[in-house]
């Protein structure tokens, strides 16, 4: 089964009605009504609860389209003051990516930290990290081996590994690890060699299934960085790599991993900004032609999340200098959520979330992003914060 963002937990729903029906007052007994000829009616039954998917898709129809765009992003405001955070979800974004800089001392002070951002008790604020273990790493509290360290290991060291992390992460009020390496490289010199869970194909699909089985059910995972870094020489951080794979050769290596990912029911896919001309020679974040093979190939239904959309700004090239351009070409290809690491004065890339929403809301009343391509990611970025907090809802009754 390839599940949807929603499928985390709707159980929460459910008890929830269940237990508001038993706890319902009642006045004293008196005799039940009865038809004219003396039978008892049916009871009224109580009415299903709407699935993340049916509620997130009722509240996007009432949304504008610029409200809808910043709903599909996620920033970074440098720091641990809450406010500044803050600041960015009033605007309506998705959610909050925390780098190190946002990182307080212990998991209790980044978990009142994080709880200060969540307001919406139907709609989970989205808090990402990058918690990959190893030379990637947010928190120093994070008990689990580094990817180097497993995966010449058993599976099960992986899954026990990551759900090891995903606790932690949990403890700290974070949702969302982007944390699963599904790139593969053999290559000692790669700047990505150390990140990843195998070296080759085989072994990083076994390892990167088995780490999206450990987070389950605690945060929700991502795989990244597709359609896989390692066979694309170069920092895609100051660059657009380029793979020389054609389209079956990919398949028969690098897809296997992402494959065994979406297979596990991981619930987010980070494009990279790495270029297989081969099959397109935009980079796979503003591909359309990669969303569609995500999407249509490997039967994909969750969030498809950029990486760090600044990057592109990074590198320098003419091209990606607009971030207005950049963030209507990723949700024209396909994309859901955009990253953006933020510096403290966000001007200085000439980015705001009011220019960034008007630019895709822009570009849907010019027709250059079909109208329901908009409403569907709104949907499915509103359905994970929904199933998220339904989880989260779920957890506090058990509790």
């Amino acid at each position: 089964m390839r599940r949807r963002a929603g499928s985390l937990s709707v159980a929460a729903l459910v008890f929830g009605a269940a237990l508001l029906a038993g706890c319902a007052t009642t006045g004293p007994s008196a005799p039940a009504a009865t038809s004219e000829a003396g039978s008892t009616p049916s009871p009224t039954p109580t009415p299903t609860p709407p699935t993340p998917a049916e509620w997130a898709a009722d509240r996007v129809a009432a949304m504008t389209d610029e409200e809808r765009a910043a709903s599909l992003l996620m920033l970074h405001a440098p720091g641990t003051d809450p406010d500044a955070m803050r600041a960015l979800l009033d605007q309506g974004i998705a959610g909050v990516i925390l780098m190190g800089d946002n990182i307080p001392g212990s998991e209790a002070e980044l978990a009142a930290l994080t709880g200060a951002l969540q307001d919406d008790p139907e709609a989970a604020t989205l808090i990402g990290i990058d918690q990959e273990g190893g030379i990637v790493s947010r928190i120093a509290w994070d008990p689990a081996p580094a990817p180097y360290d497993l995966r010449d290991g058993p599976a099960s060291a992986t899954r026990e590994a990551y759900a090891a992390r995903a606790a932690a992460l949990a403890a700290s009020g974070v949702n969302i690890n982007f944390g699963i390496v599904a790139d593969v490289t053999d290559d000692a010199g790669s700047f990505i060699y150390d990140r990843v869970l195998g070296t080759t194909p085989q072994s990083s699909a076994e390892h990167v299934a088995a780490a999206v089985d450990g987070e389950r059910g605690t945060v929700a995972s991502t795989v990244k960085h597709f359609p896989g870094h390692g066979a694309a020489p170069g920092d895609s951080h100051v660059s657009v790599p380029s793979a020389p794979l054609t389209l079956d050769e990919w398949r028969a290596g690098p897809a296997l991993p992402f494959a065994a990912a979406i297979d596990a029911d991981v619930e987010l896919v980070m494009t990279g900004h790495l270029s297989y001309p081969a099959v397109d020679d935009a980079p796979a974040s503003l591909s359309a032609a990669w969303h569609d093979v995500l999407r249509d190939e490997l039967g994909f239904e969750g969030v498809l999340v950029t990486d760090d959309m600044l990057m592109l700004q990074h590198n320098g090239l003419a091209e990606y200098a607009d971030p207005g351009e950049n963030a209507i070409r990723a949700v024209a290809a396909g994309s859901d959520l955009l990253l953006y690491v933020l510096p403290a004065d966000p001007s200085e890339f000439g980015i705001s979330v009011e220019g960034l929403a008007a630019s895709i809301a822009g570009a849907v009343a010019d027709g250059r992003i079909p109208s329901d391509r908009l409403e569907e990611a709104a949907i499915r970025v509103l359905e994970l914060r929904r199933t998220i907090a339904s989880a989260h809802g779920e957890a506090a009754l058990r509790e």
